[in-house]
């Protein structure tokens, strides 16, 4: 992989990662068109870090109240029974208990399956299935849903549900967003709230896996074993390109979904799937053969 390369790989990762589309899923295809190989786990998880530092800006203000709240309880601060610990009388620290609960599914899945999530599930056929398929459930599911609730409303029961539509992202295809935004407007949140808590649960879950990958790759390249990792170079600038480009991203997206529905995402992420599948009919785009040379 050379520089260009890494930017426009990094320039695919902002446009892509908070968007209901499936970054990864572009990432594993314009990697086999432009390198001929998929770029690997490693270098997604880690560029994934540039968008994430761009959330972690843009709601600075939302994650210092959620942390200084979160730690106020559980500490006692605001009284030590355990319900006011858990933040019964402060929705700051209730998010942030939410936020951690609506993580523990992808973190669970995403130890007990890493193999297959580096290997098995990067199958093109699989990301063509689940680019039409999800496409197809936002579609329906945004069109058919009332907005009724806020992420002040959120309960326990809806951070774990929306932790298993996050879960879902493991399979590149799903969109971490697009299962998040998903399942939040069947459950009746209004776009905007759906987007905001995929925004704030996405952080732990995707800091945790890229510093995972990151300690990973290390490791692999101590030991001469570096794999699909293309290098620290081009991820390191992939990743800064995500972030810059990354939060001007966030600010036209959430201003986008204050006014439109997600028809268009819908419809690009089926078109999408078909393009992918005449590549890979064609012999263009080998299904599995690049992501586990």
């Amino acid at each position: 992989m050379n520089f260009f390369e890494a930017i426009v790989l990094g320039l695919v990762q902002a446009l892509t990662e908070y968007l209901p589309v499936s970054s990864s899923a572009h990432i594993r295809i314009l990697g086999d068109l432009m390198l001929g190989s998929d770029p690997g786990a490693a270098f997604t998880a880690i560029i994934q870090l540039g968008t994430e530092l761009a959330v972690l800006l843009y709601f600075r203000k939302d994650i210092i109240n959620i942390l200084s709240a979160w730690f106020r309880c559980l500490f006692g601060r605001e009284g030590a029974d355990w319900r006011s610990r858990m933040g019964a009388g402060n929705k700051d620290a209730r998010l942030g208990w939410y936020i951690i609960l609506g993580t523990l599914p992808i973190l669970i899945s995403g130890l007990l399956f890493k193999d297959m999530i580096e290997t098995t599930l990067r199958n093109l056929w699989i990301t063509v299935t689940v680019l039409l398929v999800f496409g197809v459930l936002l579609w329906i599911v945004d069109a058919k849903s009332r907005q009724i609730k806020t992420m002040e409303e959120m309960t326990a029961k809806d951070a774990f549900i929306f932790g298993l539509g996050q879960m879902l992202a493991l399979i590149p295809g799903v969109s971490r967003s697009g299962g998040t935004i998903t399942v939040g407007r069947a459950m009746g949140y209004t776009r905007e709230a759906a987007v905001r808590v995929s925004f704030l649960m996405a952080i732990p879950a995707v800091f945790g896996a890229g510093i995972l990958e990151t300690v990973s790759a290390i490791k692999d390249i101590s030991a001469g074993d570096a794999g699909m990792f293309p290098g620290w170079g081009p991820t390191i600038v992939a990743a800064i390109v995500s972030f810059v480009v990354g939060y001007i991203v966030i600010i036209g997206f959430l201003k986008f979904v204050s006014t439109f529905s997600y028809k268009a995402f819908a419809i690009y992420r089926i078109a999408l799937a078909v393009v992918v599948a005449i590549l890979l009919i064609a012999g263009v785009l080998p299904p599995i053969e690049a992501a586990v040379a």
